[in-house]
């Protein structure tokens, strides 16, 4: 009965992981969002062929963990030649108020930078499912190589994880 049990756990587990490993295989949502200069942006699409960072938020609560952690990436020269992507997902925002909210997020950013930052309203579950987003007060960070593979994944604060980022990158 000992040896059934540890078998049957051991089963388990390998479930669990495989399970585990399939929800962290799906592809990059192919949403259509704008840049805070108002293109179209598709992440899917700009990120393909190089590596990536996505930096993305769910909430007010997260705008400055990912501003943090854009500057760091941007700053860092081990990272210099992967873009860098923040993404804002607004789809809860009400319709009325989204133009306040980006204008809000275009202070301090160059054009550039602007261009770089994606809005989306849509397809707000298939990003949570992708990021793996437990809370919203969080930035959530994923690598991608130039395939679109996910290197690394992680949410929090920069100064914590950013070492992370480059160690992943080798």
């Amino acid at each position: 009965m000992g040896t059934l049990k540890v078998r049957n756990a051991f089963l388990l587990l390998v479930l669990l992981l495989a399970v585990g490993a399939a929800a962290w295989s799906q592809a990059l949502p192919s949403t259509a969002g704008k840049t805070l200069t108002g293109k179209r942006l598709v992440v899917a699409e700009a990120v393909r062929g190089h590596a990536a960072v996505l930096v993305a938020s769910f909430s007010k609560d997260a705008g400055p963990g990912c501003d943090e952690w854009a500057r760091t990436l941007r700053a860092d020269p081990a990272l210099a030649g992967v873009a860098v992507y923040q993404l804002a997902m607004l789809e809860q925002a009400p319709g009325f108020i989204r133009g306040t909210i980006e204008n809000g997020m275009r202070k301090g950013l160059s054009a550039a930078q602007q261009d770089s930052y994606a809005v989306l309203t849509a397809d707000e579950k298939l990003w949570r499912a992708f990021l793996d987003v437990g809370t919203e007060k969080e930035a959530y960070v994923t690598l991608l190589d130039a395939s679109g593979k996910v290197r690394w994944h992680g949410h929090g604060a920069a100064r914590d994880l950013e070492p992370l980022v480059r160690a992943a990158l080798k």
